[in-house]
C-alpha cells in the first residue's frame, strides 16, 4: 500500500487537494466577504455610471465644438463668395465706364 508521503509527492495529487482546500476555504469565508464584495460591486457600478456620464459630457462638448467649426466655415465660404461677386460686380461696372467713356468720346 501507498504511504501518504508517496501521494503527496504527485502533483495530481498536490493539484486536487490545492483545489478541495481553496473551495473550503472559500465556502467558510463567503459569508465573511460578502459584505465586502458587494461594497467592491457598489462601487465599480458607480464608477462605471460616472464614467458614462463623463463620456456623454465629452461627447456632447465635442459635437458643440465640431458644430461650431462648421459654422465658421461656412461663414468663409461665404463671406469669399460674397467678395468673388463683388469683384465681378465691380468688373462689370468697370466694363460699363469704360464702355460709357468709350462712347462719350467717340
Amino acid at each position: 500500500m501507498a504511504k501518504l508521503t508517496d501521494i503527496l509527492k504527485s502533483d495530481i495529487t498536490k493539484g486536487v487537494a490545492i483545489g478541495l482546500g481553496v473551495a473550503a476555504a472559500g465556502l467558510l469565508l463567503t459569508p465573511a466577504l460578502r459584505p465586502v464584495t458587494r461594497g467592491a460591486m457598489k462601487g465599480g457600478i458607480l464608477l462605471f455610471e460616472k464614467g458614462r456620464e463623463w463620456m456623454a459630457e465629452a461627447s456632447e462638448s465635442l459635437e458643440d465644438l465640431v458644430a461650431e467649426v462648421r459654422a465658421e466655415l461656412a461663414e468663409q465660404r461665404f463671406a469669399e463668395e460674397a467678395v468673388v461677386e463683388e469683384a465681378g460686380d465691380i468688373e462689370d461696372a468697370m466694363e460699363v465706364a469704360a464702355a460709357t467713356a468709350e462712347e462719350a468720346q467717340g
